[in-house]
């Protein structure tokens, strides 16, 4: 259980001091709401529409293959960072995973997915 201690105080210290700096902020910084300001905002357009309305799938498509070659990028830096030292099958390895990754790519290009399109009444408001 003295393992844990310096953890615990740790806690205590950061929920302490968050508590502190919101109070200090909110007795201290100004606080004048208004109408405007309590609106939702959604990039500087009104919301339009139910707020459960479903997205196209397009859009969890593109999210999914981000997540992806975000994921690639971290195979990739500790691998070049080793590059020297692991020899030409580690290297043969990243050409294939790289390959691979690309080939997925070349695919919802020609599917067509990540060109998806909004909605009409979210597309063309002015």
């Amino acid at each position: 259980m003295e393992s844990y201690i310096p953890i615990i105080v740790l806690l205590g210290i950061a929920l302490v001091l968050a508590l502190l700096l919101m109070s200090l902020s909110r007795l201290l910084g100004p606080f004048r709401p208004n109408t405007n300001k309590l609106n939702p905002y959604e990039s500087g357009m009104d919301p339009v529409g139910q707020a459960r309305e479903r997205y196209s799938i397009g859009f969890y498509l593109v999210a999914m293959e981000f997540i992806i070659f975000d994921l690639e990028v971290v195979f990739l830096f500790p691998w070049a960072v080793k590059f020297t030292e692991l020899g030409f099958g580690t290297f043969v390895a990243m050409v294939i995973f790289i390959i691979i990754l690309f080939i997925g790519l070349f695919y919802t290009l020609k599917k067509g997915t990540i060109y998806f399109e909004l909605k009409p009444s979210i597309s063309n408001r002015t």
